[in-house]
């Protein structure tokens, strides 16, 4: 009990202790606490202090700095207006020199510096601008507008000047050259690459831009694109005109033209971009007098005038289309078409109207029945219907009259082609059948070859032939096909061979001689059907008349028969008809001898009769020549042998050499001799 009494009284002091050591370390933080706030409350009274102090001195200093501020800024502003009003007066005096500044430079004009120039004309214009604004009473205004107006004169003259003196007609060499790749597969030149035709030098084009866009904006007129379209105008005009001079000089010269622009092998020269024509040289020919020579000078002229006209037509198009390109750089957009419209109208109408003479010419031939003019309107229209593509997307834009005017031209000319055509088929119908006209050998009459040579030349053009008369047909022509349009040239070329036979079925009778009747018609047949087969028309002809082939042989085996029956009047001589019955030696009545004298004797006569005659006769085909003396020979001389072999053992005369006057050999040597007038 004591132990446990004497320490509980321990415990209590040490905790005790304890405490009051913690109490006393409180104590002692609570009063550094107590100091530290004093001297903050000190640190804070003297900090507000200062402040108040500062912030009373600020004032002060703001009271002062202020208004010292304002009137520093006033001055800043001042000083700006002092500058930009010294600024302005030197600009507004400006204008007021702008006028002696610039007059020697404005008068002198602006060849050779056109930049210095228009940089002038800007300072007259910004100076015409205040003067209207700001003192439009002033006398300066008028000055400076003379000048701008004067100024403006002298760049459309420069403009008019620089058109002028740099624009040339395209030498036709070069046209020809730039022509090479557009004419066509049968019309090429070989050339290796495309000709560019530069109608000005870059840097005069340059200049001519440059005032072009200045007389655009602030000309306010637009009299230098009438002076452009009047000067690039003629020139376009001239282009073509030497062209067409070209080729008369040369064609006449040398019958052939040659570009040395291009150092290449051609394909052809120039003036035979034409199709060739079979029997050129006799195209003339048809239905024209055959004795006159002279016409074949006249169609060189004719082929030179066609092609030069065919080349025209082609370098418009190709002139047309680079005038076109030189223009939209020039000329304002929404002026162009208009422009080019203009532009374009003098060669154009020269070529229309070239066009109507062709058509013209051609009218004045059929009044006078020379239906060979047709020929020189082919080679025009199909030529003006192949390029009407490039036509109309060149005239593109431009007004309906002058869209109008090549498919007008090429009406007429299909409208008197057409013309042509059916009355050259009525020709051949109605051709009179007179007896000076016939030929005295019984050979090809000169309607027929006239005939297939116009036939044969409708070959080249086939297409055009078609379309042509097709043209005339009363249904659209929307609705035309190549198939229809070769049906209608088959039925065309088909009227007129069936024109051609019925005339000369009429024009045989005129030979007394039906053998010579029969070797016409023959002759005239197998021409036809050689010709037809030769120049490939016999393929036109059977669209229509499959058996047409066949039919020429049937009528020129029916005329071999016809001339042969003529023979019979020699070889019926040689006939058993009263031929006299007897043994061999046996001796013949004076009656029956007399039956065989007359025998040999009409056979001796009618063969030298025929023969006389017919040598003068004309087969002009070696081979159906040949077969017919053949087939003649055969008959003749076997029919002479049998009655020579039945002859042999007669005792009809003491001279039989008298009547025996051929042997066969002989006889077929003098048939050999038919239809050869140089034996």
């Amino acid at each position: 009990m004591g132990l446990g009494s004497r320490m509980v009284p321990t415990e209590d002091s040490a905790r005790k202790r304890e405490i009051e050591d913690k109490l006393k370390q409180e104590q002692e933080t609570l009063s550094f606490i107590r100091e530290n706030l004093e001297k903050s409350d000190q640190l804070t009274k003297g900090m507000v202090s200062i402040l108040s102090s500062f912030e009373s001195r600020l004032m002060q200093l703001e009271n002062s700095i202020i208004p010292v501020h304002k009137q520093t800024e006033n001055l800043q502003r001042l000083q700006e207006n002092v500058d930009k009003t010294l600024s302005c007066m030197d600009h507004v005096i400006g204008y007021y020199h702008v006028a002696k500044d610039t007059d020697r430079i404005i008068r002198e004009g602006p060849t050779g510096r056109l930049d210095e120039y228009l940089s002038c004309i800007a300072k007259i214009q910004k100076a015409v601008d205040y003067f209207q604004d700001n003192n439009p009473d002033s006398p300066e205004l008028n000055t400076v507008k003379s000048l701008f107006e004067k100024g403006k004169e002298l760049l459309e003259a420069e403009f008019r000047s620089l058109l002028t003196r740099y624009s040339k007609p395209v030498p036709p060499i070069l046209i020809l050259d730039a022509l090479g790749a557009d004419l066509g597969p049968d019309e090429e030149l070989e050339v290796q690459e495309d000709v560019v035709l530069e109608h000005l030098p870059e840097a005069v084009l340059q200049d001519i831009i440059c005032i072009s866009g200045w007389l655009t904006e602030y000309g306010r007129n637009q009299d230098f694109m009438n002076v452009y379209y009047q000067i690039r105008s003629s020139q376009l005009d001239r282009s073509i005109k030497g062209l067409k001079d070209h080729f008369r000089k040369n064609s006449a010269s040398s019958g052939a033209l040659y570009s040395p622009a291009v150092q290449t092998k051609r394909k052809d020269t120039p003036t035979k971009k034409l199709p060739k024509r079979p029997d050129h040289d006799h195209r003339l020919k048809l239905l024209s007098d055959p004795n006159d020579r002279s016409s074949t000078g006249k169609d060189d002229v004719l082929d030179i005038e066609i092609d030069s006209y065919i080349h025209c037509i082609s370098a418009f198009v190709k002139l047309a289309q680079s005038e076109y390109a030189l223009l939209t750089e020039i000329i304002p957009e929404h002026h162009q078409k208009k422009t080019f419209d203009s532009l374009i109208q003098e060669a154009l109408d020269s070529l229309m109207l070239e066009g109507e003479g062709v058509v013209a010419a051609a009218r004045r031939a059929i009044l006078r029945h020379d239906y060979s003019a047709v020929l020189s309107i082919f080679p025009v229209l199909r030529h003006l219907k192949n390029n009407k593509g490039d036509f109309d997307n060149t005239l593109q834009g431009t007004a309906a009259s002058t869209k109008n005017k090549l498919p007008a031209l090429i009406t007429s000319m299909e409208t008197i082609g057409a013309k042509a055509l059916e009355e050259f088929a009525d020709s051949i119908k109605n051709d009179p059948d007179k007896e000076y006209n016939m030929p005295k050998d019984g050979t090809v009459h000169e309607l027929t070859s006239n005939a297939i040579l116009f036939l044969q030349q409708l070959l080249d053009f086939h297409e055009t032939a078609g379309a042509m008369l097709a043209s005339q047909e009363s249904s659209s022509s929307s609705s035309y096909t190549s198939d229809f349009n070769k049906r209608l040239l088959s039925s065309y070329i088909c009227k007129v061979l069936g024109n051609l036979q019925l005339n000369l079925l009429s024009k045989s009778k005129v030979y007394e001689d039906q053998a010579l009747s029969a070797i016409f018609l023959h002759n005239n047949y197998n021409y036809i059907l050689k010709s037809l087969e030769k120049s490939e028309l016999i393929q036109l002809v059977t669209v229509t008349q499959k058996r047409a082939e066949n039919s020429y042989r049937e009528l020129i085996e029916q005329q071999i028969l016809t001339y042969q029956r003529s023979w019979l009047k020699v070889t019926e001589h040689l006939t058993d008809r009263n031929m006299p019955v007897s043994q061999p030696g046996a001796k013949l009545k004076d009656k029956e001898r007399q039956v065989v004298k007359d025998k040999f004797k009409g056979f001796n006569e009618g063969l030298e009769e025929l023969c006389r005659t017919q040598k003068f006769w004309a087969v002009p085909d070696k081979d159906q020549r040949d077969f017919i003396r053949r087939e003649q020979k055969r008959a003749v001389s076997e029919a002479y042998r049998n009655f020579l072999h039945r002859c042999a053992n007669i005792s009809f005369t003491k001279n039989p050499e008298k009547y025996h006057k051929y042997r066969p050999e002989e006889v077929e040597e003098m048939i050999d001799r038919l239809f050869d007038t140089s034996a």
